[in-house]
This record gives structure tokens, C-alpha cells and sequence, in this order.
């Protein structure tokens, strides 16, 4: 395959069911559905973990999040690593030793001291986890062209359980489009794009383009025409908006109460909603421009284009907002599409892949080994149309936001696993409760369902190395253990399948070995225990 050029799309805390390509009928996203229409749409697209910074890094290595250790966001830091470890594997450097040019605009946010020039990325410097609006290339832009600063009214907020103002959910911005961030994003990627086509037309020079968008995180703050673009009287509510939290890790419960959903009418979660639906239309026009740069310097046919995000949003699903220790469908699974040169149109695919999967598939189509990207299978052949052998599950996990909480998820055709080891696990028939409202776990009926699942992800984590497994070890049911779980290595002969398997077949009684105690309890009327 001849390397492409690739242009890599990215969004921050995106849901899939904000697009006409995923069944939103009142969704204003005529780009990113034509994107799906020409390219391949896939339908179980996962994040690796549902938090920027650690989603971020995994996209760079190719690695879970267990493995390059980078778990939490700056902002909420819980004492994991902020920084890939010197000499760590990533994609930009392996494009730049294949000779690409590389380019990254927009939301960063893959670690605190490094920044994306620290890797080999050309654009701008943009740190931070939500539009930076006080940046000095940003200012100097609107300075350019004579625009108006930020600012915003019409603040949508909660009440804090403390009585304080809740976290700023929405808000009305007063500048027209052409000074908003999203359009300044769009307009820097499009100067880039243009300077890189000249150096493909001059040398032959292929490129990787990354346009990453702040947005739709919240606070969702758009224009009025997008603010106001969605009645929110025509908004159907998801139907976890009836979320009792019965049955869950009560973590949930006050997750809700932190983000104030309670403290809000109902009416106000619609007008959250169709704003949020706003944003999103608002980064489909963006995106178009950029697309429409693309066909203007003739690059169409020789650049694969991927869109995706890096987690979903709430958005009032489950009575919760932003994203955290509950690891629902609207969160982890996220939109997906991708279009290849030469790849057929309009193909909807059904495996289980990953935002991880994104490494090894931008080094297949630069022609570069993908083996480093150790978590990461490409997803060419799929986007090709073609029909390789493929798990039919995947690994999710979490590790803490705010606060350290360790979670692990299991995904298949029908049922979710999550595994908490605070607190009550969750399992989920997501057939007959696509709204994940009730945790069937503890059901005597779904114990043979539940007992695979845990020992599917019990054996797929000691596989790929994940220490989580160490307490599923002695707290669920998991099967035969081959190894000493307490990780002394002083009785591992006692747990290996060999020797149980001769001493379960034998009938007669097994001497201690020289040396060993053999104990047992005293008879009532015994006046000690004896040792043999």
C-alpha cells in the first residue's frame, strides 16, 4: 500500500446518538454523516477508558491505559504518572522517521509538562481541557480580523448539596461564528493542510493532520444560532433519565448529586440537551470547511480520514452529567468512522474495536510495522471490506476522576460486565435493557452468564499483564487459579493443574512430606492436639 496521507478528526465527550449516522433523525450533521455515507461507520466503536488525558495517551502509544500508567487528567490528578515515560512508542515519531509531516491543532491534553511540539506535532500550542479562550494565537486571530472577545450570558448551573453554584453546564456566547474557537480551530487546521499540500506537490511529502476539538465538552457555550437551533419542547428525554440508582454502587448516587441534576427542572435537562445538539452541529460546520479544503487542493483521493472522540457524555443520561465512575454504553462506546482510500462506501461494520485501535491502523497506512502498538489492532482490513477473525468482546476500564476508583468491563453481542471492587458489581442485559437501568448481577438466573463473563475477563486480564486480576482472584468465581494467589511463591506446587489433578484421582491418603505440620481440630474430649 502506498502511504497515505491521513487526516485524523477528533472531538472531546461526544455522543454517538448526536449524529444522523448513528439514528439521530434531528441531528444537524450533514459532514460527518456524508463521512459515514463514503467511508465505514462503526457501530461498536469503545473508548478505552472514559477520560480524556488517559484515552489521549492511549491514542498516541497504542497501549491501555494499565500499561502506560497515565490515568487521570491533570485537573483531578489522583497521584498517577501526568507524563509518558521518557521513551515511550508513539505514532508521530515513527511518521516523522517515515518522513511525514505532522500536525497537530486544537485540545492537546495527553500530559501536563510535555506538550504536543515535545512529540514532533507542527500547529499551535493549545493546553488545557476546555477552549483556552485567553491564548495569545487565539487573541491574535481575533485581532486579525477585527472580531469581538469572549463572552456569555444565559448561564446554565445547578445547586451544589453544599448550597454553592454548581459547575457551569451551558452558556449563550455574543460573538458571531467566524470568532468562535471552533471556527479559529478550523481555520488554523485549513493553513496547515494548505502548507502541507505544497509540500506534497513540491517533494512528494505525505502528512498526518490531527484536528482535535474542545468541543462538545460542556459547559456547552455556542453562538445564538446554535444555542437556540434545537427546541427543546421537540427533545425526547433518554429513558435512564428514570435512573433509582437501586441496585448500584451508591458512587453513582453521588455523582449525581456533585454534577446537580437534581437541583435542575426537567426542563432545563431538555434545553441542556439541545444545545449540546448545537455544539455539535456547530463542529460538523467547522469540519465541512476542512473537508472542503481537502477536495479544493485535490488530496481527497490520497488521504484516509478518520473521526472519533476520545469518550461520550452524559448529558443527563442516568441523571449525570460530564462522564465518571459508571461505565454505561453512553460514555464508552462513542462514534467511529473512517474512510480509506480506495475503501467501499457506505459499509457498516459490527466488531468490537477500539479508539486504541486508531494507533495500529495510522501505521498500516503509512507502511510502518504496527507491532509496537501493543494493545492496537488496525482496522484497514475492515474498512476494506474485508472479513478477518476478530474478538467477539472487549476491555474496557477506569482507574479514578476526582478520586482513585478502579473499575473493568467486559462487553459482548448481548450482556456488560463491570467489576467493582468497592463495591456491588454490575451486569447488564443490554438486549433486554438497552438503558442499562437494571443490574441483573445478583439474579440467580444470570449466575451461568455471569460466572463466563468473570472468567473471561479474569483470563483476558492476566493475558494482557492487568494486576486488576489479582483481586478477582480471591472474590469471585474464576475458575481453576494455576498460581499461588498470594504471591509469596512459597506453595505454588499447591496450585498447579498437574499435581491437583493426581491428587484428586488418588484414593489413598498423601504422607506430609518430611518436615510438614499435618493439623487438624482437637476432639471434643482430645486433652491436646498432636502433630504427626
Amino acid at each position: 500500500m502506498k502511504p497515505s496521507n491521513i487526516l485524523f478528526l477528533m472531538t472531546d465527550q461526544h455522543r454517538a446518538d448526536t449524529l444522523g449516522a448513528y439514528g439521530n433523525a434531528m441531528a444537524a450533521t450533514p459532514v460527518l454523516d456524508e463521512l459515514a455515507r463514503t467511508g465505514t461507520r462503526f457501530d461498536r466503536w469503545y473508548t478505552p477508558t472514559a477520560i480524556c488525558t488517559p484515552a489521549r495517551a492511549s491514542l498516541l502509544t497504542g497501549q491501555a491505559p494499565f500499561r502506560h500508567r497515565v490515568l487521570a487528567n491533570h485537573e483531578r490528578n489522583v497521584g498517577y504518572l501526568e507524563d509518558l515515560a521518557e521513551g515511550s512508542f508513539t505514532f508521530v515519531e515513527a511518521l516523522r522517521g517515515k518522513g511525514y509531516n505532522t500536525g497537530l491543532v486544537g485540545k492537546w491534553h495527553a500530559g501536563t509538562e510535555k506538550n504536543a511540539a515535545d512529540f514532533g506535532f507542527d500547529g499551535p500550542d493549545l493546553p488545557g481541557w476546555h477552549n483556552p479562550v485567553e491564548n495569545e494565537d487565539y487573541l491574535g486571530y481575533l485581532a486579525e480580523h477585527d472580531l469581538p472577545p469572549y463572552a456569555i450570558s444565559d448561564r446554565i448551573r445547578g445547586t451544589l448539596p453544599n448550597g454553592g453554584p454548581g459547575n457551569l453546564l451551558a452558556a449563550r456566547l455574543h460573538q458571531p461564528v467566524e470568532a468562535t474557537f471552533e471556527y479559529y480551530l478550523a481555520t488554523r487546521t485549513i493553513e496547515l493542510l494548505e502548507r502541507y499540500a505544497a509540500d506534497a506537490d513540491r517533494d512528494g511529502t505525505p502528512f498526518f493532520l490531527e484536528l482535535n476539538f474542545f468541543g462538545p465538552h460542556l459547559p456547552y457555550i455556542v453562538p445564538n444560532e446554535y444555542f437556540d437551533l434545537f427546541d427543546p419542547a421537540e427533545i425526547e428525554l433518554p429513558k435512564s433519565i428514570a435512573e433509582t440508582f437501586e441496585g448500584k454502587p451508591p458512587v453513582q448516587r453521588n455523582y449525581s448529586a456533585h454534577w446537580t441534576f437534581d437541583t435542575m427542572p426537567i426542563e432545563v435537562t431538555r434545553k441542556l440537551i439541545a444545545v449540546y445538539w448545537g455544539y455539535v452541529a456547530l463542529i460538523d460546520e467547522q469540519i465541512g470547511r476542512v473537508m472542503a479544503a481537502l477536495e479544493r487542493l485535490g488530496l481527497v483521493d490520497d488521504t484516509a480520514v478518520f473521526f472519533t472522540c476520545d469518550h461520550g457524555e452524559f448529558t443527563g443520561s442516568h441523571r449525570l452529567h460530564d462522564k465518571g465512575p459508571a461505565m454505561y454504553e453512553d460514555i464508552y462506546r462513542t462514534p467511529g468512522l473512517l474512510r480509506i482510500p480506495g475503501g467501499p462506501a457506505g459499509q457498516v461494520r459490527t466488531e468490537f474495536v477500539s479508539l486504541l485501535d486508531c494507533t495500529a491502523t495510522i501505521l498500516e497506512l503509512a507502511g510502518i510495522d504496527p507491532t509496537p502498538a501493543v494493545d492496537s489492532r488496525s482496522l484497514v482490513p475492515l474498512a476494506a471490506g474485508e472479513h478477518p477473525e476478530w474478538a467477539d468482546d472487549i476491555v474496557c476500564e477506569f482507574h479514578g476522576h476526582h478520586f482513585p476508583y478502579p473499575q473493568r468491563m467486559l462487553r459482548n453481542d448481548r450482556y456488560k460486565l463491570v467489576v467493582n471492587p468497592d463495591s456491588v458489581n454490575e451486569l447488564y442485559d443490554l438486549e433486554r435493557d438497552p438503558d442499562e437501568l437494571l443490574n441483573v448481577y445478583e439474579h440467580p438466573e444470570m449466575r451461568d452468564v455471569r460466572n463466563a463473563m468473570m472468567q473471561r475477563l479474569y483470563g483476558l486480564l492476566r493475558e494482557r499483564g492487568d494486576n486488576f486480576y489479582h483481586w478477582m482472584t480471591t472474590m469471585y468465581e474464576v475458575g481453576e487459579v494455576d498460581y499461588d494467589p498470594t504471591q509469596s511463591g512459597l506453595d505454588e506446587t499447591t496450585y498447579q493443574a498437574g499435581e491437583r489433578a493426581d491428587a484428586a484421582a488418588s484414593v489413598a491418603p498423601v504422607a506430609p512430606a518430611p518436615g510438614d505440620q499435618a493439623w487438624a481440630p482437637a476432639a471434643p474430649d482430645a486433652p491436646e492436639r498432636r502433630s504427626a
